[in-house]
């Protein structure tokens, strides 16, 4: 076990866990941060997926000794209020079914727009590419995404 000082969500947190503990497990069991889902552990569908200095990351292969001093953002960090650029152009192009995998495909999509705040049909469907959705929305999806590439 060792003593870890994470910077998540623009807060100061300490954690004591094993080194190589996943930050999923780190955001979800010690933090009680769970908005972050479990999808696969082999970062493969992107339910995980969470922000690292703004990149998109896949937390459930994070490890904790991994991330230092660097800035975490999960979906609880990113909009106090919900109103976050892709939060309302999810709503408005009524994206979600069941639900599940929305947290990992918004914040795949934050990073996307992070890097390129203005992207095209093909840049959107490549940086989506990771992300599974179970109930098949990814037209709504990359339609939110565009609706909030343009607020």
């Amino acid at each position: 076990m060792a003593v870890f000082n994470l910077n998540i969500n623009g807060k100061q947190h300490e954690v004591d866990v094993d080194p190589s503990t996943p930050m999923l497990w780190v955001l979800r069991d010690h933090l009680d941060l769970v908005g972050t889902k479990f999808g696969c552990g082999i970062a493969q569908c992107g339910a995980c997926t969470i922000l690292v200095n703004g990149v998109a990351t896949r937390s459930c292969i994070t490890f904790v000794d991994s991330v230092g001093d660097k800035e975490i953002t999960t979906i609880e960090g990113l909009s106090e209020n919900g109103d976050h650029a892709l939060q309302k152009a999810w709503i408005e192009e009524d994206v979600p079914q069941c639900g599940y995998c929305q947290s990992g495909q918004i914040m795949n999509a934050a990073g996307l727009l992070n890097a390129n705040p203005s992207p095209s049909d093909e840049e959107i469907e490549m940086a989506m590419h990771g992300n599974i959705c179970r109930c098949g929305t990814y037209t709504r999806i990359k339609k939110a995404i565009k609706t909030a590439a343009n607020s």
